[in-house]
């Protein structure tokens, strides 16, 4: 099945803790149906120090998954994201103003 959510994309979180949040996809996960977005779903890692880095707890953007994002179209409103194809590619489209994404 092609991805409805690729890195890059700016997304709002619909359920969770950080409902409303707004941030832009760093990394997608499709065997687990997760992504990180930055600034959203922060937890603290306890880091052990290395000669190369300084430990202690850091902040770090953990897995939320991908029924739980919405993609923002042009105007900033959470969209469902269709298919289509035009000419002889498949592209993505906001579902609200049906702009090519």
């Amino acid at each position: 099945m092609a991805a409805k959510l690729k890195k890059g994309d700016k997304v709002v979180v619909l359920a969770g803790k950080d409902k409303g949040k707004q941030g832009e996809i760093t990394r997608v996960m499709p065997k687990t149906g997760k992504a990180v977005v930055e600034g959203i779903n922060i937890a603290i890692r306890h880091v052990r120090q290395s000669q190369t880095t300084q430990g202690g707890r850091i902040p770090q953007a953990m897995p939320i998954d991908l029924s739980n994002l919405a993609l923002l179209d042009k105007n900033g409103k959470p969209t469902r994201v269709g298919f289509r194809i035009e000419g002889d590619r498949k592209v993505r489209y906001a579902k609200t103003t049906g702009e090519v994404v």
